[in-house]
């Protein structure tokens, strides 16, 4: 596959290929159909990952992820989605928008003018691992949240970096979500952060498809074997 065409078509499950795989990876979606991810090396480590960006996806994907995920969320009762930026932002979005949802709640890394700095927590992830920035929550929107069930929600969860800060802020001004959403649980490297560290309900976390830690090998890529 030419780079610009990962992320652009649902492929039926025959299409799925054993390992070892060379330059994509793939991912099983809930009814057993195939996306076909990049698999991107991590530095020289002889490790890797499937990669996912979702703003860069075909609508039919996009339209996939998003119909699933809505689909795991909604016996859940979830009244408002918070939507983590950039990329969780659309997939948010439409998510609640499958739910019945009027309006969902962006958080932003852009500090507007009427943006207070005490409703703000650091904001770092694994693809821009030199960076950090500062998460914010609009204070007009404080109200939706007063009584709610939440559901916060990201477009990829890997190490868990960004969600915790998405929790962090949450918990800032004093919620805590009911359910965890993400198109994609990267590796599981997430469970340490999430579960582990912060005692989150590895059941609260709803990912449509999961891709392993992958390991380089003379003949391409296999899934890493436990250690």
């Amino acid at each position: 596959m030419e780079p610009h065409e990962f992320w652009q078509e649902i492929h039926p499950p025959e299409d799925a290929v054993p390992p070892p795989w060379q330059d994509r990876f793939p991912a099983e979606l809930p009814d057993g159909r195939i996306l076909f991810l990049p698999i991107r090396a991590l530095g020289d480590t002889g490790t890797g990952i499937a990669s996912l960006i979702l703003n860069q996806a075909g609508f039919a994907v996009e339209t996939t992820l998003a119909d699933s995920l809505a689909a795991r969320l909604s016996p859940l009762d979830i009244d408002v989605v918070v939507g983590l930026p950039t990329l969780g932002l659309s997939l948010a979005r439409a998510v609640a928008e499958r739910l019945g949802h009027a309006r969902y709640i962006p958080l932003g890394t852009s500090r507007k003018f009427w943006y207070r700095d005490e409703l703000s927590v650091p904001l770092s992830s694994i693809t821009s691992p030199d960076t950090v920035k500062r998460l914010y929550f609009d204070p007009r929107l404080l109200p939706l949240l007063e009584g709610a069930r939440i559901a916060l929600i990201d477009d990829v969860i890997s190490t868990g970096t960004s969600i915790s800060a998405g929790l962090d802020l949450l918990q800032l001004v004093g919620h805590r979500p009911e359910a965890i959403g993400t198109a994609m649980l990267q590796t599981s490297r997430w469970n340490e952060t999430l579960c582990v560290e912060r005692g989150i309900d590895a059941n609260r976390v709803h990912g449509v498809i999961q891709t392993p830690l992958l390991q380089a090998t003379a003949d391409g890529w296999r899934r890493q074997k436990p250690q």
